[in-house]
Order: C-alpha cells, then sequence, then structure tokens
C-alpha cells in the first residue's frame, strides 16, 4: 500500500467539504454558527482522533481540527503539559 492510501486523511469526514467552514473568522455570531457546523463533521468523522494530534503535535492555532477550536486545543496543551510538571 502506498502512503497516500494509508495517510489518515484520506479517511477524514471533511475531506469532501469546503475547507473554508473550519476556519471560522470569529467565535461568535456567524462565526459560531460556522464553527458548530464544522464540529459536526468532525463528530461523524472516523479519524477525528489522529487529526486532534496532528493540530496538537503541529501547534495548529487556527481552525477547527478534531473537533476542537484553537481555544479547546490551547486549554488540551496546557492541561497536559501541567499533567506532565506534576
Amino acid at each position: 500500500m502506498t502512503k497516500t492510501m494509508t495517510d489518515w486523511r484520506h479517511r477524514a469526514a471533511c475531506r469532501d467539504t469546503d475547507p473554508e467552514l473550519f476556519f471560522p473568522i470569529s467565535v461568535v455570531g456567524p462565526g459560531a454558527r460556522q464553527a458548530t457546523e464544522a464540529k459536526e463533521v468532525c463528530a461523524r468523522c472516523p479519524v477525528r482522533a489522529q487529526c486532534l494530534r496532528y493540530a496538537l503535535d503541529n501547534a495548529l492555532d487556527h481552525g477547527i481540527f478534531g473537533g476542537t477550536t484553537e481555544a479547546e486545543r490551547r486549554e488540551l496543551t496546557r492541561t497536559r503539559r501541567a499533567r506532565e510538571a506534576a
């Protein structure tokens, strides 16, 4: 099997969705609705965990990845660092 066929992104629920959906311009009003819609796509994704891991490992600061917003990923990172330091 080639790398392309084994890449988790090829199984992502969002692969045929407009990428703009996953990059809302705000966290209020229409942006909040857009983020909710993006998270609904993530909720049914078979590779959601891999997507979230990719975003965390690469410190992606914009967009919805693995069903999380930038703020949610920052909180996950803070929590993980605090646990590692304890």
